[in-house]
């Protein structure tokens, strides 16, 4: 990828086309995200923020995406601009684009800061509880002018998040260890939204106080903690989910009691709308987790 210079002929369009804008709302960093218009051409910077758009009605309008992002299928066909550290900034100029919604955490700051002089609206999203995800499909929804779908589709959400909590809200803890990469072997803390899944679910994160969103840890530190069960995501570690990096602790809970399991990451990594049937199927995993208790007590 080449480097990008700003025009100041195109500094001054971006700019002017936003100057009077009529729908407005508040992205997840509290941002004023402002349009002329419902945007009609649109560059998405995550996967999971695809798979928002399309649920939000707005699938036909991204103009391009980076990649890994193949949720819905339809989404495998869209144009690609880079992945989600560095883009092409010459595409996503050439795509015309009228709103670009971001993840900070995976998009070059000096790209960002670069669309940013451009003029262009940018949402960033970065849900950090369940209920986020409903309310960024009405935030999306509403800069896409999809607000009736948008809504449908985040009050449906809803529905499930709460079928869930009143179903788990008062099931015993289980105390996990919830494994993203087995090399190196790393998680997530407590203020990463995986973890609010879990708490849904009456578990309890062992790492839940590190300080780095997705600290990297030792073995020697799992083994110390003996967590009751280890949830992997079966899509970045090997076949059997990383489970066989624990077998040989025998004395581990987890191993003992036969609660090595996996879960598929694309549902519960990505904050999106599949992230409450990920969040359904942690659950259930916990559930088993229970069940194994009164066999091997």
């Amino acid at each position: 990828m080449r480097a990008f210079l700003l025009s100041p002929w195109l500094l001054g369009c971006f700019i002017a086309l936003n100057a009077s804008a009529s729908i407005s709302v508040r992205d997840d960093y509290g941002n004023l995200v402002a349009l002329q218009q419902p945007a009609k051409r649109i560059i998405s910077m995550a996967p999971h923020v695809t798979e928002l758009l399309f649920a939000a009605g707005g699938g036909d309008r991204i103009v391009g995406a980076v990649s890994y992002s193949d949720y819905p299928e339809a989404a495998k066909r869209l144009p690609h601009i880079g992945d989600n550290r560095q883009v092409d900034m010459e595409r996503i100029v050439a795509a015309k684009p009228d709103l670009v919604v971001i993840w900070l955490h995976g998009s070059s700051a000096r790209q960002v800061e670069q669309l940013r002089q451009l003029g262009i609206p940018l949402f960033y999203s970065q849900p950090h509880k369940l209920d986020d995800i409903p309310d960024s499909l009405v935030r999306l929804g509403h800069l896409l002018g999809t607000d009736q779908r948008a809504s449908e589709a985040a009050a449906d959400l809803r529905q499930q998040l709460t079928a869930l909590a009143m179903r788990y809200e008062n099931r015993s803890k289980v105390r996990l260890f919830y494994q993203v990469w087995d090399k190196p072997l790393f998680t997530l803390n407590g203020q990463h939204i995986v973890s609010d899944a879990i708490r849904l679910c009456g578990g309890e994160n062992i790492f839940a106080g590190a300080k780095a969103t997705a600290p990297t840890v030792s073995v020697e530190a799992v083994l110390q903690e003996n967590p009751e069960a280890i949830i992997s995501t079966g899509e970045r570690s090997p076949a059997d989910g990383g489970a066989s990096l624990w077998k040989p602790y025998s004395m581990l809970t987890a191993v003992r009691r036969g609660n090595l399991m996996t879960i598929d990451g694309n549902l519960l990594d990505r904050p999106g709308p599949r992230m409450i049937a990920g969040t359904a199927a942690l659950c259930d995993r916990l559930e088993q987790v229970r069940l194994h208790r009164k066999t091997t007590q």
